[in-house]
């Protein structure tokens, strides 16, 4: 079975007397469009087995990634191993998104291989291409850890439309049925929506939300922090409003939440998780970027890789944290709208899929 979270032992419980329990609001009407994302996701009514969600998701994986994969797998159709084929892998690599940096080490890497083993076949190359990625890709491939803190606090980041709030129902999915106890702050007080979505997810999934319409969004953080040690809860997660990188104040905004669950717990958050759309290619690492540099990111969650020629993105991205000496994880891919859609990312999974 392909586990999704590892499971630490939380410290002996702090002896001090537990904040008193936050009332928890009433979730407002339900958005349509969340309903049916839940609707959709869990239609047959009956949890599948994970290993056979893991197979199937797998071949959708490799679906998603055809358009990246094909131009990529092309270069290597031909009979022999010279600078035009170099060339054109150098070309299909940066129209992935792939990047300059990560297509230079991929490059550079490749030719090392080559030479080892002594390759004359274009088929081999390739093999050896997909063991040069999953490489550049491996230090992103952990486990997201729960437990080590009571409760876990993780803090979800991104811009509107990358799918923040539907990852987080899906996370919050996931973690219930591994048994542990979710507590969810509906943070994003700027957009009514945002509280109907995650509210579909928290009656799906049958855990509790604390919201306050038009509240402060820091204030609801605390209380959430505050509700879930007072209640026992094993995580709790903050889904925050979409920002675009730009607007520096609303990146200030941003810090503002950060200080706050660190009153509310010490620690805290433990997980800062930024999602991003596959589809933005070189901007997903732009984003990574200025999100990092605001609030100290842990990890990434990528949407919608299903159906987009940018998939190289991810090598742009290891690269980046490997040249900054910045440890961070992709921890979960997406690549459609059910549950079993999002599933723990997997360096050379990916690798292979990638290069088809």
């Amino acid at each position: 079975m392909f586990s999704f979270f590892k499971k630490k032992t939380a410290p002996a419980a702090n002896t001090a007397p537990a904040p008193a329990p936050v009332p928890q609001a009433q979730p407002a009407a339900m958005a349509d469009q969340a309903s049916a994302q839940v609707a959709a996701s869990t239609a047959s009514g009956a949890e599948p087995d994970p290993s056979a969600q893991r197979v199937g998701w797998l071949g959708r994986l490799k679906a998603g990634l055809r358009k990246t994969g094909q131009g990529i797998a092309q270069v290597f159709t031909g009979t022999r191993i010279d600078d035009a084929l170099y060339e054109e892998l150098e070309s299909a690599l940066l129209m992935a998104d792939t990047g300059l940096p990560a297509t230079e080490h991929l490059l550079a890497d490749l030719k090392r291989r080559v030479k080892d083993t002594k390759a004359t076949d274009p088929t081999a190359v390739k093999a050896l291409l997909v063991d040069a990625l999953a490489e550049l890709l491996r230090p992103l491939q952990r486990p997201l850890e729960v437990g080590a803190a009571s409760p876990t606090v993780f803090m979800v980041v991104g811009v509107n439309g990358a799918g923040k709030t539907t990852s987080i129902g899906k996370l919050t999915h996931h973690l219930a049925a591994d048994g542990q106890k979710v507590l969810l702050a509906a943070a994003d007080t700027f957009r009514a929506a945002a509280r109907e979505q995650l509210a579909v997810w928290g009656d799906r999934n049958r855990v509790d939300i604390v919201s306050q319409q038009g509240g402060d969004p820091s204030a609801v953080s605390f209380d959430a922090v505050s509700a879930g040690r007072a209640r026992g809860c094993d995580v709790v997660i903050a889904d925050t409003a979409g920002r675009l990188p730009t607007q520096q104040h609303l990146m200030e905004e941003l810090k503002k939440i950060r200080r706050t669950i660190t009153k509310a717990q010490d620690g805290a958050p433990h997980e800062v998780l930024l999602v991003v759309d596959g589809n933005t290619g070189q901007n997903a690492l732009a984003q990574v970027k200025a999100f990092d540099a605001s609030v100290q990111l842990t990890g990434l969650i990528v949407t919608k890789l299903d159906g987009t020629a940018k998939g190289g993105v991810l090598a742009a991205i290891a690269r980046w944290c490997s040249a900054e000496g910045r440890p961070l994880a992709v921890y979960f891919i997406g690549v459609g709208e059910q549950l079993a859609d999002l599933q723990p990312f997997d360096a050379r999974e990916f690798a292979q899929a990638l290069v088809q």
